[in-house]
């Protein structure tokens, strides 16, 4: 399916799963019209004194980032064995690219030492949920369990719960699941935009062609650990990135 042009970060309606998304808020109450405003002295020139550009604000449900710059980012779902995370960190690694592993808490549970070797790669780290339920049809005091709780395991493991939660089982998650990640320090949900059906095993072919397809600059890309499929796409995916002129870099390089 082919990437729709959308704003810069558009804000996901949370009302219910997979839906729409709403446009861009406007301008805090109270501010005065542009042309009514003073001008802003001109900036310095030279790159020392330049005024450094201004963040857009995130939304609760983070699809993309910006499409502006040649980067996007490589989300992996964080599950399977030792031997089949080293091997898409190897993948990863060989080619250059930096990536984000959303883990399962109970994967943790079994495997704690691949916190480590996902952050000794230079890649980031983030929540998954404990158990990989669906988050979304859970009662408040469950779903919140199921933050918490894989947050607690990651810090013990690194010191930092991470600063991306992504909830399980679907794109986008609903209003109970965002406040409750936001009370346990995630201030907003890491979605995505592109999504690779890798945990279905349709291929190799089909997950690269999935991400030549779909994703371009500002992507975030859903993929995971435990496909051998996935592994195997991975050196494809690169090469085609990088003849697109398109970098693989964490989230947190993608969103600032």
């Amino acid at each position: 399916m082919p990437i729709t042009r959308r704003t810069l970060l558009q804000l996901s309606a949370t009302g219910a799963l997979l839906t729409g998304c709403s446009p861009a808020g406007e301008a805090p109450a109270g501010e005065a019209p542009a042309a009514a405003r003073p001008a802003a002295p001109s900036a310095p020139t030279g790159a020392a004194g330049a005024t450094p550009e201004p963040q857009p604000e995130l939304p609760d449900q983070i699809e993309h980032g910006p499409r502006t710059r040649p980067q996007l980012a490589l989300t992996f779902h964080g599950q399977g064995t030792p031997a089949e995370a080293e091997a898409v960190l190897g993948a990863v690694e060989k080619g250059g690219a930096r990536v984000t592993v959303l883990a399962v808490g109970t994967w943790l549970d079994a495997y704690p030492e691949l916190a480590a070797r996902v952050l000794s790669g230079k890649h980031e780290l983030g929540n998954h949920t404990q158990t990989h339920g669906d988050i979304g049809a859970m009662d408040e005091a469950a779903a919140s369990a199921e933050i918490t709780e894989c947050a607690a395991r990651l810090r013990r493991l690194t010191g930092s719960q991470g600063r991306w939660f992504r909830p399980s089982q679907a794109r986008l998650t609903t209003p109970q699941v965002v406040a409750l990640a936001r009370r346990a320090g995630y201030p907003h949900v890491l979605s995505y935009d592109v999504d690779t059906l890798d945990y279905t095993d349709p291929g190799p072919a089909a997950i690269r062609a999935a991400v030549a397809e779909q994703a371009g600059p500002g992507s975030v890309v859903s993929l995971h650990l435990g496909h051998a499929g996935t592994v195997a796409a991975l050196p494809g995916i690169l090469a085609d990135l990088h003849r697109r002129g398109l970098r693989a870099v964490t989230t947190s390089e993608l969103l600032p």
